[in-house]
């Protein structure tokens, strides 16, 4: 297993090495491959401040924040916060970009797109979101925030295309909480798997595929995959280890016609398997 993920680490890391091609006049570059993606912005300065906060994230210092960002282009850090934090502007516009980019550079018939919620420990209970929950990269329950991400992968390559914060239970129903941190105000309460499918519902059109797939925690929601074949969709979920299953081929118990009428058997996987379905 060990010699399996150095092996495996070796490959992402010589992926990710890029070419001078690739950043030679980079910066040069920028504005115009933003254009795109600042059409949905009104306000010329807003679409100013995102070059140069894009800038900051590109440039060698070695702590990237808002307040090193804003001095490194000479302003005030209330103005780059302002744009970061509180400005009005769309970001669902700027992903359908992305996307729509991902699916024109990558898109193949035989793509996958990937569901996958990930946790991060974090400190603290001010942060959106944060509390004790299962933090399923970490195998526990813990302090942190968990993101549901959307991915897409093919031969030519792979990259995220969506992100969503859950906001768990407690936080949704705490309007005082959600105003103290910004939340907008028509985010409501959603399951990991109701923001996987909202994803889903709004990228996967622009993103040719022949497969979805996901983790156990995925896999575990009969509703997920009842909701991903009324769509149409083939998936590959991994299910936990002691998961039942229904043997649609075994014959029914026989029935005495004393008593309840007995159900179909169930199996329980031994081991961790695929839910597959065409």
């Amino acid at each position: 297993m060990i010699q399996r993920f150095e092996l495996r680490k070796r490959q992402l890391v010589n992926d990710a090495k890029i070419t001078p091609q690739v950043y030679d006049g980079l910066l040069e570059r920028l504005p115009v491959f933003l254009e795109r993606f600042t059409a949905s912005m009104r306000q010329r300065k807003q679409k100013t401040r995102m070059g140069e906060y894009l800038q900051g994230l590109l440039s060698d210092m070695e702590r990237k924040n808002v307040e090193t960002i804003a001095y490194l282009h000479d302003q005030e850090r209330q103005s780059m916060q302002h744009f970061v934090g509180r400005a009005n502007w769309g970001y669902k516009p700027m992903l359908s970009e992305l996307t729509r980019q991902i699916g024109e550079e990558l898109g193949e018939p035989d793509g996958v797109i990937t569901i996958d919620p990930s946790g991060f420990e974090k400190d603290g209970t001010e942060s959106v979101g944060v509390q004790r929950q299962w933090l399923g990269r970490f195998g526990k329950v813990d302090n942190g925030q968990v993101g549901v991400y959307l991915g897409y992968a093919s031969r030519k390559g792979h990259a995220l295309c969506d992100v969503r914060l859950y906001l768990p239970e407690d936080w949704a129903r705490d309007k005082k909480r959600l105003r103290k941190c910004g939340v907008p105000k028509d985010i409501r309460f959603q399951t990991r798997h109701e923001l996987a499918q909202s994803m889903l519902t709004e990228r996967g059109h622009l993103l040719p595929h022949a497969w979805v797939t996901g983790d156990g925690e995925m896999g575990r929601s009969s509703r997920f995959r009842v909701w991903l074949r009324s769509h149409g969709e083939r998936y590959l979920l991994a299910v936990p280890s002691n998961t039942t299953i229904r043997d649609l081929e075994a014959k029914p118990p026989v029935w005495s016609v004393i008593g309840a009428k007995p159900k179909r058997k169930y199996t329980t996987l031994g081991h961790e398997r695929c839910f597959l379905h065409r």
